[in-house]
C-alpha cells in the first residue's frame, strides 16, 4: 500500500540527505496498489486519470455535491475510504464542540466546563473542525452563553475530516474529494481570519498531527545556500518550532502568535515576523517544499524541482496549489533581544496629549524599523470618547538594553519636553525564544461580532511631515469613529541571497501593516451585519488605500469582503500565479475565498453573509476549469 523507512521525530545533523523525507511522508499511496483494488474503490481513491477520467468528471457541474444531493458518497463510500486510511481513527465525522449544550446529546456539565474554555485557544487548536474565527462558520453551532444560541447545526464545518497522520491519508482525502465532486478544504490550526479552512459540506485535510521536526547544523542547498536549517511538518506550531531552534542554539524567522501553524498558511501566505525587519518574510527562507498536488502526488519543490510551484508556494497562498506536508527553511545563530512594553490612557492624559504621544511614536515608523525593531501596539476607542495606545511589546531583536534604550531616547525626550510621562518596562532576554515566549501574549477565539480588514502603510506615507500628518489623521479618525486598530511596525525587505518569490511587493517598501476591527451588535440582523462590515471595507479602509494608492494587504489578516483582492495581496505577481494555478490545478480541487483562481466560484451562503455556510457553486456562465481572467467578487 505504502513505501516505509523509519527516520526520526526529532534530531540535528550536519547534512540534508537524511532529511528527504519525514517517516510519514514514506508512508505513501502508489498507483500500483490503486490498480489492485476493486473496481469500486478504484473509481473512489485512483489518482486523477490514472484510468482515464472518471465518470463524476465528464460533466459539467454547476456546485460541488453536497449531504443533501442525490450524488454524495454513500456511507459504504466513506468507508471504503476509512478502510484505506493509515489508522482506523482518521476519518472523523464532524461534530461542533458546542453539541453538549443542545438536543438529545444535551449535557449541561460538559456544556459548562467547555464555555469555561471557550475563549483558549487550545481547546479549538486540538479540534479537527473549530476555527478561532468562528462566525466564518455561520455561527450555528455556539455556546448558549457566547451567541444566544438555541440550536447547534452543521453549518459551515465540513462534513467529514481526514486526520492526517500519513501523506497516503492526504493523497486518498484528495482523490476522493476530486473524484467525487466534493468540496475539499485545508486546515491546520484554524488561525484563520476568512473562513479559508471551512466549507458546509466538504471533505476536510487536518495537517495538525504532522509534528515531526529535524535541525540541520550545515544544510547544503542547490540555490547555494549553505548553513544551519530546520525542516518541520506541517502541523507544526510556533511554540514548538522556536523551542525546537532555540535548543540547538538557533532562531528562525516565524509568527509572534504561540499556536500559529508555521508551515500551512501562515509560511505560504507570506508570513511577518519579529524578525521580519532583519530577515524578511517568513517565506524568503523557505529551501524546500514537501506537498500534495491536485493530482495526488507528492513532489518536492525547490530552486531545481518544480521550481514554479516552489515560487508560488512562497506567498501564494494555502489551500491554492496543494497541501503541505513539510518545510524546510534557513535558520539563524540565536541572538540577545530587549523588549519594550508601555501604554497610554487619554483619561489620564488628557485627549491632546494622548493624540500627541500616539503621534510621535507613530511618525518614527521609518527609524524604528530601520534599526530591526519590530512593534506590536493596539489603539482602541472607549465609545469615541477615551482612548488607549498599548505597546506589547517594541522588539529589538539582536539589541542590548542600553541600545534599545538609545533608540528610544529621541521619543523620551519629546514627551518630556511636552510633560507627557514615559517610562518604558524595558527587559534584556539573553536569547530570542525566551522573548518571544514572555513579551508574546497567547491569542484569543475571535469574538463572533467583529470583522477586520488590513492595509499595508509604506515609507513614502512617513517621508515628509505632510505624509506622516496625513496619515496619522486618517488613523485617527479610524479610532475616532469607535474602530479599533493593531498595527505592527516593521521593514521585511527582500534580504540579499533570498530569491524573489511570490510574496506581496508591497510589503518590501511597507512599515505599518495595520488591522481595522469595526463590531455590531451581538443581535444584529444579518442585513445589519452586512451593512456594517461594508462600512469598515467601503468607509473606513477606503481611507487607508486612498493615502496608500500603490500599496495592499496582508492576505493572512485581511477583509474578505477586500476589493480587487487580486491587486492588493498580490499586485503585479497575481498574473504569474494564475498561470501556475491554471497549469497544476485544472479541476479546481483545491479552493479558498479570493486566493488565486478561484473567481470562478462562490460560496452561495444561506443568509447572504461573507461565510462558509452554503454550497461552493460555479458563477453563472463559467467552466469547471480555473477562470481565464480575474473577476472582481463581493466576498
Amino acid at each position: 500500500m505504502w513505501l516505509f523507512s523509519s527516520l526520526s521525530s526529532s534530531s540535528s545533523s550536519s547534512s540534508p540527505q537524511s532529511s528527504t523525507l519525514f517517516a510519514y511522508e514514506r508512508k505513501q499511496l502508489t498507483r500500483e496498489y490503486i490498480a489492485s483494488l476493486p473496481d469500486e474503490d478504484k473509481q473512489l481513491l485512483a489518482f486523477d486519470n490514472q484510468f482515464g477520467t472518471n465518470e463524476v468528471n465528464k460533466t459539467d457541474k454547476r456546485c460541488r455535491y453536497g449531504p443533501a444531493d442525490g450524488k454524495w458518497p454513500s456511507e459504504k463510500a466513506w468507508e471504503r475510504l476509512s478502510k484505506q486510511l493509515s489508522t482506523a481513527t482518521a476519518l472523523i465525522k464532524t461534530t461542533p464542540q458546542a453539541s453538549p449544550c443542545y438536543g438529545d446529546t444535551k449535557n449541561d456539565v460538559k456544556c459548562q466546563e467547555m464555555t469555561k474554555n471557550w475563549y483558549d485557544p487550545y481547546s479549538h487548536i486540538d479540534d479537527p473542525t473549530e476555527i478561532l474565527s468562528p462566525m466564518y462558520q455561520g455561527l450555528t453551532c455556539q455556546p448558549p452563553s457566547v451567541y444566544n444560541s438555541t440550536t447547534c447545526t452543521l453549518g459551515g464545518y465540513p462534513s467529514y475530516v481526514v486526520g492526517a497522520k500519513a501523506v497516503l491519508d492526504i493523497q486518498l482525502g484528495i482523490n476522493f474529494a476530486r473524484n467525487n465532486n466534493i468540496r475539499l478544504v485545508v486546515k491546520n490550526t484554524g488561525h484563520d481570519f476568512a473562513g479559508k479552512s471551512i466549507g458546509a459540506g466538504s471533505l476536510s485535510i487536518w495537517t495538525h498531527g504532522l509534528k515531526d521536526i529535524q535541525v540541520f547544523d550545515n544544510y547544503v542547498d542547490d540555490s547555494g545556500y549553505r548553513g544551519p536549517a530546520v525542516k518541520a511538518g506541517a502541523g507544526v506550531q510556533a511554540f514548538e518550532l522556536y523551542k525546537a531552534v532555540s535548543d540547538k542554539g538557533y532562531a528562525v524567522v516565524a509568527g509572534e502568535g504561540h499556536t500559529v501553524g508555521v508551515m500551512g498558511g501562515y509560511i505560504q501566505g507570506g508570513g511577518h515576523s519579529p524578525l521580519s525587519s532583519l530577515y524578511g518574510m517568513a517565506a524568503d527562507h523557505v529551501l524546500s517544499f514537501e506537498v500534495v498536488t491536485s493530482i495526488g502526488e507528492l513532489v518536492t519543490a525547490n530552486s531545481s524541482s518544480n521550481s514554479d510551484l516552489f515560487w508560488a508556494l512562497r506567498g501564494g497562498g494555502g489551500a491554492t496549489f496543494g497541501v503541505v506536508t513539510s518545510v524546510t527553511v534557513k535558520a539563524y545563530k540565536d541572538m540577545q533581544v530587549t523588549a519594550a512594553s508601555w501604554s497610554f490612557n487619554s483619561s489620564k492624559l488628557g485627549v491632546d496629549k494622548f493624540w500627541t504621544a500616539t503621534k510621535a511614536f507613530i511618525d518614527n515608523a521609518n527609524i524604528y524599523a530601520d534599526k530591526g525593531i519590530y512593534t506590536y501596539f493596539m489603539m482602541a476607542s472607549f465609545d469615541g470618547k477615551d482612548y488607549i495606545f498599548n505597546m506589547a511589546p517594541f522588539f529589538a531583536p539582536n539589541k542590548t538594553a542600553n541600545e534599545t534604550n538609545a533608540i528610544l531616547a529621541p521619543y523620551l525626550t519629546h514627551l518630556t519636553g511636552q510633560n507627557i510621562p514615559f517610562s518604558p518596562k524595558v527587559t534584556e532576554y539573553k536569547g530570542f525564544y525566551g522573548a518571544w515566549q514572555a513579551e508574546f501574549g497567547l491569542e484569543g477565539v475571535s469574538n463572533v461580532q467583529t470583522a477586520i480588514a488590513s492595509r499595508l502603510f509604506q515609507r513614502s506615507n512617513f517621508n515628509d511631515d505632510k505624509s506622516r500628518t496625513n496619515t496619522f489623521n486618517v488613523l485617527r479618525q479610524t479610532l475616532e469613529s469607535n474602530q479599533s486598530i493593531i498595527a505592527f511596525n516593521l521593514a521585511p525587505t527582500l534580504a540579499r541571497g533570498n530569491a524573489d518569490n511570490a510574496v506581496n511587493p508591497a510589503w518590501r517598501s511597507t512599515v505599518i501593516h495595520a488591522i481595522a476591527g469595526r463590531g455590531w451588535d451581538i443581535r444584529a440582523t444579518p442585513s445589519e451585519i452586512l451593512a456594517a462590515r461594508k462600512v469598515l471595507t467601503t468607509v473606513t479602509l477606503q481611507k487607508w488605500r486612498d493615502i496608500t494608492p500603490n500599496s495592499g494587504s496582508y492576505l493572512n489578516e485581511a477583509d474578505r469582503m477586500e476589493p480587487n483582492w487580486q491587486q492588493s495581496f498580490w499586485g503585479d505577481k497575481y498574473a504569474k500565479l494564475l498561470d501556475i494555478k491554471k497549469d497544476r490545478d485544472t479541476k479546481n480541487v483545491f479552493w479558498a475565498v479570493n486566493s488565486v483562481g478561484s473567481e470562478g466560484w462562490v460560496v452561495e451562503s444561506v443568509d447572504g453573509l461573507p461565510n462558509e455556510n452554503g454550497k461552493l457553486c460555479k458563477v453563472n456562465g463559467t467552466s469547471s476549469t480555473v477562470a481565464d481572467e480575474p473577476m472582481l467578487m463581493a466576498f
